[in-house]
């Protein structure tokens, strides 16, 4: 077997994976907060890690695969109050329009996808540990985890505690017993989720469910810990001083990966720039697979450079990858040095250099090649339609992204209106039925801030 390298953000070098239990990988990946559609930028590490379950489960007899859903966050509260829904609903909506876009892009579900809250037992239990071992305290309803006492914080990020705390512009607040301290359970009023707890009515902070749930489906101390550049300070740095102290444990994760950001042709990606690209729009113009295979163009550690341009560049290069495997069905394994590429920390422009290598002499003539292509299609989560549907759809998409539909644009339309007012009124089951029906005849929905518009699925 190859053995897989892998960039260590913990230790800050490359090194050979080597499993706890080689009879179970386990992983974990953070996973969304639902109160919006996902962007591109959230994107990549969805594909990036996928990459790599699908690699890892070439390489043994099982994963456990965990990626988590935050469903209790102060972003959530403030976004159903703007839209003047419960907080259920938005999260019910947004995790919908989530599985979608997980599925448009091509990746395998989960194991596990636990839900913040549905572990609200579970996180209150480990609180109460940091506190009776005294890393955790109560202050005016709140719960915090006393940073001084762990002496190993900032060994993910290399910060210190003296220069985080210098660093800061944030005013302290006045529960704190340090300015550094951060927080474990709030209380909440009337008006937020809460939950019953030992230190009164509330919920939990952001960083203690991943620590919670981590635990309960993969055990104190496992394989790999995948997200964000943007999660090492302070959202992994906490995870890890919050498990370490609750398990008496070294570490949380022996390996902690780390995807680097996406810009827009080179700019840091935001919504007062107008570049600012969700997923569910770039589908109304762009097949999901090139959005794939764009993501998968750059060195997951290094920045992406994403644009209009990139994807349709994807676009003419898994055409040619199509038109190489066409007539070809999976039969067999991965091409050998393709997977070698990919166990160089997950190399995936290397990868697909291999893979068009392989087109390269499949044009020539090689039926060997060809069939290595597309025996490694899986691994990549590409090339899973057939060459024919393929350009079937290309054609489709070019003629005004025109798909032929039971419905009429001027019946949408006033279904949308009938499903306002159904909202408006508070009528949220028939709200959800109208959404469905139209579901059902291939039309998605999506609600904007002034207005609801619509896209053929």
């Amino acid at each position: 077997m190859n053995n897989l390298y892998l960039y260590n953000t913990l230790e800050k070098k490359t090194s050979v994976f080597n499993p706890i239990d080689k009879n179970n990988v386990r992983m974990y990946a953070c996973g969304p907060t639902v109160y919006d559609f996902i962007h591109i930028g959230n994107a990549r590490p969805l594909v990036v890690f996928d990459v790599l379950v699908r690699l890892l489960r070439t390489m043994y007899p099982k994963v456990t695969y965990v990626r988590n859903i935050t469903d209790i966050d102060d972003k959530i509260n403030k976004r159903a109050s703007e839209k003047e829904i419960q907080i259920s609903e938005l999260t019910k909506e947004t995790i919908k329009n989530f599985h979608c876009d997980c599925k448009s892009l091509g990746n395998l579900n989960p194991d596990f996808e636990p839900r913040a809250t549905d572990h609200i037992n579970e996180i209150i239990e480990m609180i109460e540990i940091l506190i009776s071992k005294r890393f955790a305290y109560v202050s005016s309803g709140n719960v915090l985890f006393s940073v001084g006492k762990f002496k190993k914080y900032g060994m993910l990020s290399g910060r210190s505690l003296k220069d985080m705390i210098s660093g800061s512009r944030v005013d302290i607040a006045e529960y704190k017993d340090k300015p550094g301290d951060f927080i474990l359970w709030k209380p909440s009023t009337g008006d937020l989720p809460g939950w019953d707890s030992p230190w009164g009515r509330g919920r939990p902070g952001w960083h203690i469910e991943c620590s919670a749930m981590s635990k309960k489906y993969l055990g104190e101390q496992f394989d790999i810990h995948a997200g964000g550049l943007d999660l090492i300070f302070p959202h992994h740095e906490n995870e890890i001083a919050q498990s370490c102290c609750a398990n008496d444990s070294e570490v949380m994760a022996n390996f902690w990966l780390h995807n680097g950001y996406v810009t827009y042709d080179g700019e840091k990606m935001s919504k007062s720039l107008g570049n600012f690209t969700t997923i569910n729009e770039l589908l109304f113009h762009f097949d999901s697979e090139a959005i794939r295979y764009a993501l998968l163009q750059a060195h997951y550690r290094a920045p992406l450079s994403f644009s209009k341009k990139s994807l349709e560049e994807a676009k003419k290069s898994l055409s040619r990858l199509y038109r190489a495997v066409e007539g070809f069905e999976v039969n067999g394994k991965p091409d050998e040095e393709l997977i070698i590429n990919l166990c160089d920390d997950i190399n995936t422009p290397k990868a697909l250099a291999r893979a068009h290598y392989l087109t390269d002499e499949a044009n020539k003539g090689s039926k060997e090649c060809a069939q290595k292509l597309k025996n490694s299609s899986k691994l990549l989560g590409i090339l899973s339609q057939s060459t024919e549907e393929w350009f079937k759809f290309r054609k489709e998409l070019n003629q005004s992204q025109s798909f032929e539909i039971n419905i009429t644009e001027k019946e949408i339309e006033e279904l949308i209106l009938e499903r306002k007012t159904a909202k408006d009124s508070k009528d949220y089951s028939k709200a959800d039925q109208i959404r469905e029906k139209l579901l059902k005849l291939d039309i998605v929905l999506e609600d904007r801030a002034d207005k609801t518009i619509w896209r053929k699925n």
